[in-house]
């Protein structure tokens, strides 16, 4: 017999034996980012980490855009989708999500992500691959069928972590007119 990849191949025909199918799992097989790092629902006590890790990320205090933001979060819906991930209980990351049931004339369930943040402590360790594998996860499960987000086109390392997670650029063009 010889050994391929962990499957045994018989050398002769007629031999009687049994194919092995069960080799060393590949790559694609390993354990998932959310289960390394273990991601909970977001709750009303995380403001202030929420917070603290913005404020590490882009510089400025958006205390009160948070504090909208998580209440939203909380109260807007029936189902609470916005989740933070923890190290050593300590939050390092966090996604802020809402289901959408149709807008713009279109009846499809669409969950929208409003804010993604990770811990540049943090970054590069799978925290972010853990909260949209959760999300996605959490999602499926409420039947919910195309997740949306908006990004600043020249924010080409946010742009990068999306299209490693999956997403593509959307058919829908967005349009803004400044008010004067």
């Amino acid at each position: 017999m010889a050994r391929s990849n962990g499957i045994i191949i018989p050398q002769h025909i007629g031999e009687a034996s049994e194919v092995n199918y069960s080799g060393e799992p590949g790559p694609d097989f390993g354990p998932l980012a959310r289960d390394r790092i273990p991601v909970r629902s977001m709750a009303e006590g995380d403001l202030r980490a929420l917070v603290a890790i913005d404020r590490r990320i882009t510089g400025r205090d958006r205390t009160g855009y948070f504090q909208r933001k998580l209440a939203d979060a909380l109260t807007e819906s029936d189902v609470c989708v916005s989740l933070v991930a923890e190290l050593d209980t300590v939050p390092v990351g966090f996604i802020m999500a809402r289901v959408d049931v149709g807008e713009f004339g279109r009846v499809e369930t669409t969950a929208v992500i409003d804010t993604l943040g990770v811990d540049p402590d943090y970054q590069n360790r799978g925290v972010g691959r853990a909260l949209v594998s959760q999300l996605l996860a959490n999602l499926g499960t409420l039947r919910v069928e195309k997740v949306r987000t908006e990004v600043d086109w020249r924010d080409r390392e946010l742009l990068g972590y999306l299209d490693r997670n999956g997403f593509l650029p959307s058919q829908q063009l967005c349009f803004d007119k400044p008010l004067d």
